[in-house]
């Protein structure tokens, strides 16, 4: 909640043999720009040595004018330019050792591509808009392992909510496993907003307005999370870390706060009568901050006693602090990461009654293909699970019909949420299961011809994959376990063994040959492998 905290040191780094550079993360948010500057190690660790904000009037703008003003954009201009010369002290200097995002704020203004043109053409900084399934992914990285060190919610439904300016982002999770995530339009600027058009302001007296707002949303959250019983409330944001810090002045940053929600309720009693200048006055807060305080506090506490918790936990780390994971592993997934988004597609999968022992099947065979021609697609191994993702999902269309189902699974997948997957990731797996059978991509499709040259690429690499391992279980069997593989001049053998009739599945890759012929260059050659052990 302060306006800038900075190390008072840097500390004396016992690397091990480990090597250390710097990096800087900025999060936009709707009225605070925030940068945290740290070392990395490539071992993975992180070491913070500065944490600063400054005050900017985005969510304002856009959730008013649905623009950013002009005044408002040199503003945060004025910001970037402050803070790049601070990572120039640290030698922080090319783009690779920088990470900056925003949110709703930006993401909802229509002029949306003029402010990050502009930033980028004063400082050089390129900024990524993250949405809202990019948000959480984020918020678990950062926060799931300090969730995983508190004793007290060993094996317990946590309910993981951030109320910030522009949305509340709500996450369920029980030790590493993501149950349910989601976002609302629940925000405490959002509604500081709306009571100023109603010509009221953030107090006791403005309950009456606030009230019905909040309980609309929370009463979708309720509905949501039904299915979830004896919730634990783990809370983020700087107005939580706020009351913890008043509440109990001891609290150390390295572990969970624990405060009680009556505690929570009176606290949030008090702030409401307060006025906003003396807010500012007694506990030393921006203007922005004491204009939303006492909504958010509010609105925690409603949430607190919609989900009938009598404790309510909150936590430091925040989005920033998974930013800075990600810099360490360099964007790439970890393997219990990758179970969570797995483990997400295939709740989708369930929704529409797919065949999961299948579609598992043909995902693993993915998998084993993508390594294989690992030197003829040369793509990241993020990619690879994209197309695991995609061939889970590649038969859900089956739940609206036979006719043209990759269309409808295309459609589907378009619509769905799964947890750690952007919507641009959404988008490109979408058309991968678009194209796993029937025409190859075409100019005239809508869709893929408004894609980038470098996403058709990507789709068209690894949906001829994917049709390759739809042909080796044609007979949904699963009777192909293993393979090995042989890459010539001519063709793509794929070698099998302990199969003795292979006919059903040659014949299902001479109809879905083409594509990957028509990608990579060569036909795929399904044999048995006689040779002996």
């Amino acid at each position: 909640m302060t306006k800038s905290e900075s190390a008072t040191e840097i500390p004396v780094l016992d690397d091990h043999g480990a090597t250390w550079r710097p990096v800087a993360v900025i999060d936009i948010g709707t009225s605070l720009i925030r940068m945290v500057i740290a070392e990395i190690s490539s071992h993975g660790e992180i070491h913070r040595l500065e944490d600063l904000s400054r005050a900017v009037n985005l969510g304002k703008d856009s959730f008013t004018r649905r623009s950013i003003r002009k005044q408002t954009i040199e503003e945060c201009v004025q910001v970037f330019k402050s803070f790049r010369s601070l990572m120039e002290q640290y030698q922080i200097k090319s783009a690779d050792q920088i990470r900056a995002v925003a949110t709703s704020a930006v993401r909802e203004a229509i002029n949306k591509l003029a402010f990050l043109d502009r930033i980028y053409i004063a400082t050089g900084i390129e900024i990524q808009i993250l949405d809202e399934a990019e948000v959480n992914r984020i918020t678990y990285l950062g926060v799931q392992p300090r969730l995983a060190e508190e004793p007290s919610l060993k094996d317990a439904n946590i309910c993981l909510a951030e109320i910030g300016g522009g949305s509340t982002e709500l996450l369920l999770i029980n030790g590493k496993d993501v149950l349910y995530s989601n976002t609302f339009r629940l925000g405490s600027l959002r509604l500081r907003e709306m009571l100023e058009s109603a010509g009221s302001s953030a107090s006791s007296s403005s309950r009456s307005l606030l009230k019905p707002h909040i309980t609309q949303s929370i009463e979708r959250m309720l509905d949501e999370t039904s299915d979830f019983s004896g919730l634990q409330m783990v809370s983020l944001g700087g107005d939580m870390r706020f009351v913890a810090h008043q509440l109990n002045p001891e609290w150390d940053r390295e572990t969970l706060a624990c405060l009680s929600a009556k505690d929570l309720a009176d606290f949030a009693e008090k702030i409401l009568s307060m006025s906003e200048d003396k807010l500012v006055r007694k506990y030393h807060l921006t203007l922005n901050d004491a204009e939303t305080l006492g909504i958010a506090l509010m609105a925690y506490t409603e949430l607190a006693k919609a989900f009938k918790v009598r404790t309510v936990y909150v936590s430091s780390l925040n989005m920033r602090d998974g930013l800075l994971l990600e810099m360490t592993s360099q964007g790439t997934w970890s393997s219990a990461f990758e179970d969570q988004v797995i483990r997400s597609a295939i709740d989708v999968g369930h929704k529409f009654n797919f065949d999961e022992k299948h579609s598992k099947h043909v995902a693993n065979l993915s998998r084993l293909l993508f390594r294989e021609l690992v030197n003829q697609h040369q793509l990241d191994p993020h990619y690879e699970s994209l197309l695991y993702v995609a061939a889970l999902l590649h038969e859900i269309g089956l739940f609206i019909g036979t006719r043209g189902y990759h269309k409808h699974s295309m459609y589907l997948i378009q619509h769905a949420t799964v947890f750690g997957i952007s919507e641009k990731n959404l988008e490109l797996i979408a058309m991968i299961v678009r194209y796993h059978r029937r025409a190859s991509p075409k100019p005239s499709h809508v869709g893929f011809a408004s894609l980038n040259r470098d996403a058709r690429v990507i789709i068209s690499k690894l949906a001829a994959i994917l049709r390759v391992a739809v042909a080796l279980d044609q007979s949904y069997s699963q009777r192909i376990q293993s393979f090995t593989t042989k890459m010539t001049d001519n063709r793509f053998e794929i070698n099998v063994r302990n199969v003795e009739d292979l006919s059903l599945e040659q014949i299902a890759l001479k109809q879905n040959n083409l594509m990957f012929e028509e990608i990579y260059g060569v036909p795929v050659l399904l044999r048995r492998d006689t040779t002996s052990t």
